[in-house]
């Protein structure tokens, strides 16, 4: 279930008496209750309510209509534990299963906070890419995986999805923003720290000739683009369903972003080229793999909506923050 808050502003429209009116013919909707001159910026009444997930979609539209988003506010928060013999049946009086809904504004909120590109994006990015430099160089799997989960990438990559699907330009160009940025300045940070360890002869002289632990970073096999498809479908998933971190935790793990990217640092350092176009192409591979999985994640789900006949609209304007 999801918790609604709208904020009604006074007038003499009575805007909270028409919020009541959409939430009660909504069979979503249960725990209804309007304060009276709770608000105070702006002022005015104040109306909460349960809802399934697979309503929340439509009743958002329906307040939209009302001007609750340009007039007041609107306020969505999950609920992890909700005791109540109403809410199991509104639940299951909703169309679909909770499980299965996408709420496009929170989806947006996810992802659209994930894809900016800020100093802690950039320190974490460029980190994990150190993380998995060392990890390809000293041949610890260890470290490699560390690095994958350490990685923040899959935000951008998912902002990257919806936004092909919403056709939503301005949260495109932040989520490339994002990876373009984030990427060429954790590259040349991991390139300079080779370069340091190389003079003072940090990295051993065997090193390109001893990774057979770690040959899965740069190498492009046949089951590169499938991993970073399953990954993107499993990811897209965890985040339309409101899964926790573990889900995503496993994503990051099953893919080879960032320990491309550091070790193609390290190669051209080397000057082993045709390593560091190698884990370059992994890189690429695998960004694409994602993004794609996951507008087919986006499309499936969208079309599921309309063979059901529910309505849908997509929230415009909103890139999150």
């Amino acid at each position: 279930m999801i918790r609604l808050r709208v904020l009604c502003p006074d007038g003499d429209d009575d805007l909270a008496g028409r919020v009541l009116r959409v939430l009660g013919e909504e069979p979503g909707a249960v725990h209804v209750v309007r304060m009276r001159g709770a608000a105070v910026v702006p002022p005015g009444d104040v109306v909460e309510a349960d809802l399934a997930r697979e309503s929340v979609d439509e009743v958002l539209d329906a307040l939209r209509g009302l001007g609750c988003a340009d007039r007041g506010g609107i306020v969505l928060e999950t609920l992890d534990t909700l005791v109540s013999a109403a809410a199991d049946r509104a639940e299951e009086a909703a169309p679909g299963e909770g499980v299965d809904a996408l709420v496009w504004d929170e989806l947006l909120g996810r992802t659209g906070s994930q894809a900016r590109l800020s100093v802690t994006f950039v320190v974490m990015l460029t980190i994990a890419c150190l993380l998995g430099a060392i990890g390809v160089v000293t041949n610890s799997p260890v470290t490699v995986v560390g690095a994958m989960v350490l990685g923040p990438e899959f935000g951008p990559l998912a902002a990257l999805a919806v936004a092909v699907v919403r056709r939503d330009g301005p949260l495109a160009r932040i989520a490339a923003l994002a990876l373009g940025a984030g990427f060429a300045i954790a590259l040349v940070v991991t390139a300079l720290a080779a370069a340091l360890a190389d003079a003072v002869e940090l990295i051993p002289d065997d090193t390109l000739t001893n990774l057979s632990g770690v040959e899965f970073v740069y190498q492009v096999g046949p089951f590169s683009l499938v991993i970073a498809l399953l990954a993107g479908v499993a990811g897209m998933v965890a985040l339309i369903a409101g899964e926790g971190s573990g889900v995503l935790v496993g994503v990051f793990i099953s893919v080879t972003t960032v320990p491309a990217a550091g070790f193609a640092a390290v190669a051209a350092v080397l000057a082993d080229w045709p390593r560091a176009a190698s884990s370059l192409a992994q890189l690429l591979l695998n960004v694409a793999g994602i993004v794609l999985a996951g507008v087919i994640v986006l499309v499936i789900v969208r079309a599921s909506r309309r063979r059901r006949g529910l309505t849908e609209r997509v929230p415009t304007g909103r890139t999150g923050g």
